[in-house]
């Protein structure tokens, strides 16, 4: 998920959840400062910096470049800003075998087999994503510290067969956020905390807060987070970049350490629309394990760039959300209005809606249903898993028992609440599943009664001070939920910076809408190229 239990409660509802080697970090210190904001780690010069897909593709097809040699720049760049100077703590484990595989990709392209546009593409992936290979999954947690995936995730599988280079794992909120109700995040006890590469003492968001600092800081070509509520889109609006959570079936969730059989789903992180299009069409696909995908038979894309179209948002009717027009803070208003604008400007017609209004009240009961799923869920997966500890009850009593390297800042209060919710046939968690659904007929009536084919709203405020002893703050202008309880597709795209702080722009749309919320978010990207590469200084002050 994104947002602590804290934060959630002050919104009424939830925010972002998600679903050793050289790689490891360790770091359980708070972010170091120094005399001059203005020192910082520029690295202009980075050979692959903002690099594309395709320009990826095309360096490799021309023989300027190969696989191998794109894998050991990143490497290169992870071990400069990642692991020393800014020391980001964006990758939490590198795969030993990312050298290997790229050489495989560039054996078969010389032999003429390319497997599509990820062939030899050098990806990140969060680390609650299982992965068969001699990478660990562990969420951030030191409980599960050993745990090695027996199979790949649906999804790595996914990626493998396409090509992609499994660069290795990025850092998280800790079981994504799902642990405490003053949680850092982007903060765990076995990767430390991620820092936000524009301001390195401003927080990166959670929980997919590696993936985000990774992508943004050019550590990898494209990452994957997940999300329950906003851990995809969250991340990437404080960290500059695209981040697209899909509709809840279309990609499958076997492999992932999960939260909410409802809302959770992994998703593509990139510094471009076409990219993040890119990643959504190879992760999407039917798997037997999760059910849920069957629903997505016939109405998953395989190239989902074919809907990129820089003329797309003319004659749209796109709803705007009405409360971020008057909020607390006046530059990130103005942005919204800003980009408002630009919609008009680029041929759509504008609606005001509010949607906040009616989803808000859901809020205590999305709580109480992904508790109670979390519990469900997480004890299932740690009893097929190599972990040492076998259920949310062995974690709480291997966290007790290690509190000072587990659990040096935070307590585990939503773990504990989690344990001791009872099993799903309980009349609360159906009563909670229905009132937490109803979010559905919410968006659908609004977006059929007002003939709109996508609704837009800021994707949460500016990035707040990284605080390990108070936790999460509110930046405000959070609207992650309707979607996130709805499992309804989303996708944000950089509209501006308050002082070098990035902002997103989101849009939402019904189920199985990704084609048309990628093409709308195309089309304004295009128009307003507002992604700015980080210069990771220290302090704002």
């Amino acid at each position: 998920m994104k947002m602590n239990r804290r934060n959630f409660l002050k919104n009424s509802s939830l925010a972002s959840i998600s679903l050793t080697g050289l790689g490891v970090v360790a770091c359980n210190e708070s972010v170091k400062t120094s005399d001059s904001k203005n020192q910082n780690y520029n690295t202009d010069h980075f050979e692959l910096k903002e690099v594309s897909i395709d320009l990826l593709q095309k360096k490799m097809q021309e023989g300027s470049l190969t696989s191998k040699d794109i894998t050991k720049l990143y490497l290169k760049r992870i071990d400069k800003i990642d692991k020393n100077g800014p020391m980001l703590h964006a990758v939490i484990e590198l795969n030993p075998d990312a050298i290997s595989i790229a050489e495989a990709m560039d054996k078969e392209r010389k032999d003429g087999k390319i497997r599509g546009p990820l062939h030899g593409i050098p990806v990140l992936i969060k680390d609650n994503i299982n992965t068969g290979d001699k990478m660990m999954t562990t969420a951030g947690s030191l409980a599960l510290v050993g745990n090695k995936a027996k199979a790949d995730a649906f999804i790595v599988k996914q990626l493998r067969e396409a090509g992609a280079v499994i660069l290795g794992k990025t850092n998280l909120s800790e079981w994504a956020n799902f642990r405490s109700n003053r949680s850092s995040s982007g903060w765990s006890s076995r990767g430390g905390q991620t820092k936000n590469p524009y301001y390195l003492d401003r927080s990166p968001s959670g929980s997919s807060s590696g993936s985000g600092s990774a992508v943004s800081s050019n550590l990898c070509a494209v990452a994957i987070g997940t999300e329950t509520d906003g851990s995809v889109i969250a991340p990437s609006s404080f960290c500059g970049i695209v981040g697209i959570k899909p509709t809840v079936g279309l990609l499958s969730r076997s492999g992932i350490i999960p939260i909410s059989k409802t809302q959770d789903t992994a998703g593509p992180m990139a510094r471009t629309v076409k990219d993040a299009a890119i990643l959504l069409g190879v992760l999407a696909g039917v798997d037997n394990e999760d059910s849920i995908t069957i629903d997505s038979k016939g109405k998953a894309e395989k190239d989902y760039t074919k809907f990129l179209d820089n003329t797309s948002l003319k004659n749209k009717r796109i709803g705007i959300e009405k409360s971020f027009l008057k909020a607390k803070h006046e530059g990130v208003v103005a942005l919204y209005q800003q980009a408002i604008d630009e919609l008009k400007k680029q041929g759509a017609t504008i609606i005001e809606i509010e949607l906040l209004k009616q989803t808000n009240p859901l809020g205590e009961a999305e709580f109480t249903i992904l508790q109670y799923e979390f519990k469900d869920g997480l004890n299932k997966y740690l009893s097929g898993e190599n972990a040492s500890v076998k259920s949310l009850a062995d974690v709480i009593a291997f966290n007790k028992k290690e509190a000072p390297k587990a659990m040096p800042y935070f307590k585990q209060e939503t773990l504990e609440s989690s344990e001791a919710k009872a099993d799903l046939m309980s009349k609360e968690y159906v009563e909670a599943l229905k009132k937490t659904l109803s979010s559905r007929k919410i968006i659908d009536t609004i977006l059929q009664e007002n003939k709109l084919d996508a609704i837009v709203g800021t994707s949460y405020g500016p990035a707040t001070p990284i605080d390990l002893i108070n936790g999460d703050s509110d930046p405000g202008f959070y609207f992650c939920p309707p979607a996130a309880m709805a499992g309804y597709p989303h996708i944000t795209v950089p509209m501006g910076e308050i002082n070098g702080l990035s902002v997103g722009l989101s849009f939402v749309a019904s189920a199985y809408q990704e084609a048309t919320i990628i093409s709308l978010a195309y089309a304004y990207e295009q128009a307003t190229n507002m992604r700015k590469a980080p210069t990771f200084l220290l302090t704002l002050y």
